[in-house]
Parts: structure tokens; C-alpha cells; sequence
């Protein structure tokens, strides 16, 4: 018998903070990556609910508990010349996974790009996770094989900033 729940998805507020690092962390855990997570909670609200918050998240409930989370931010084509979201992170907690759960965090992602006049949804995965890689292609999700993503970390930025000579001290803090 398959067990009956209710599925709810809602914008975080600041004081899911705690329940969004927790899930970070499982995620980072799953992902190999534990050793990568700097986040605080201090971070987290300031990023997502400060004075300028940089992306936004929400939370899917199954009744009254949280068991998966999504983060994502406001993107821009210059060729298309429209905007787009990029989903940072999506998970759902092991005990909850094939479920749909998933695909519906995807499918309100997709709702809410849409709603706001976005014109398309990415997000990278790791290669050698086979099991994101083929639930995203179930949903029609397309690789961008000729893309190769590159990253410079706060090290790199500061380098490459005072290399050029127009790096401010007063931004350096």
C-alpha cells in the first residue's frame, strides 16, 4: 500500500534558515562535498533574506515536515536577451526520494520562472550522478555538452582584481 501525504511547497522565511543549512549540509554530504560547506546560518540570512538578498529558496513539506528544499536565482541571456532562473541546489531527504517530490519542486520552479517572464530554467550536476542525470532527462532536461563551467574562488577575485589595478581596498573588506 502506497502511504498517503499531503505535499506542500512554500517560500522560506528567515526562520527556516536552520532547516535550509541542515538540508545544505545532507546535500553537501550526498555530493561528496561536506568539506566545502562554510555556510552559517548568519550567511544564509543575510544571502537569502538581508537587505539585498542574492537568490531565494523554498521548502516542500510532507504534512507538517520539511523533507526537501530548492535555491535559485534570477539569470540573464544576453542573446536572448530575456531572463532565465538558475536552480543552485535541489534536494529531497533519501527516506522521501522516488516520490515525485522532486519533479514537483521542478515543476513549481518551472511555474514561477514563467510567471516571471523567465524564458528558461539550468542547473549543472555532477557526472557521475547517474540517478539526477537521468530523472532530469525524464523531464525532458537537455546537457549543454559544449559548455564547460569555470569558477574563480575569493582568492582568484582578489588576485585577478588587484592584478588589473582597479581593485578598491575599500571593497576588499
Amino acid at each position: 500500500m502506497i502511504e498517503s501525504f499531503d505535499f506542500t511547497i512554500r517560500a522560506a522565511t528567515e526562520t527556516d534558515v536552520p532547516v535550509l543549512l541542515r538540508m545544505i549540509r545532507a546535500l553537501a554530504e550526498y555530493e561528496k562535498l561536506s568539506h566545502e560547506v562554510v555556510a552559517t546560518e548568519a550567511v544564509l540570512r543575510g544571502a537569502l533574506f538581508g537587505a539585498n538578498p542574492v537568490a531565494e529558496a523554498v521548502l516542500g513539506y510532507a504534512g507538517p515536515e520539511p523533507v526537501a528544499f530548492a535555491v535559485f536565482f534570477r539569470t540573464f541571456s544576453t542573446f536572448l536577451g530575456a531572463p532565465g532562473l538558475y536552480l543552485e541546489d535541489i534536494f529531497v531527504e533519501p527516506p522521501w526520494r522516488g516520490r515525485g517530490l522532486g519533479k514537483r519542486l521542478l515543476a513549481h520552479l518551472a511555474e514561477t520562472a514563467l510567471g516571471r517572464g523567465c524564458i528558461r530554467l539550468e542547473w549543472a550536476v555532477l557526472d557521475w550522478n547517474e540517478p539526477a542525470i537521468r530523472f532530469y532527462r525524464s523531464l525532458g532536461a537537455e546537457p549543454r555538452g559544449a559548455w564547460t563551467v569555470y569558477r574563480l574562488g575569493t582568492a582568484d577575485l582578489r588576485r585577478l582584481s588587484v592584478s588589473s589595478g582597479t581593485f578598491a581596498t575599500k571593497d576588499a573588506k
